[in-house]
């Protein structure tokens, strides 16, 4: 196997758990947000809702 080969397989075993990182974040922040606030226009909505939250 040349360089070649070994940088091909790095980069689709990169590729392969960078999206896996992506599906694990989308599935926190969709269980953690309502679709509502995510979809919204409204700057700094987010961080309002965050700091209602605080105990």
């Amino acid at each position: 196997m040349d360089t070649w080969n070994i940088l091909e397989y790095a980069a689709w075993a990169l590729s392969i758990f960078f999206g896996a990182m992506m599906l694990i974040d989308v599935a926190k922040i969709d269980s953690s947000y309502d679709n509502d606030l995510l979809t919204s226009s409204r700057e700094g909505e987010i961080e309002a809702a965050q700091e209602r939250h605080q105990l």
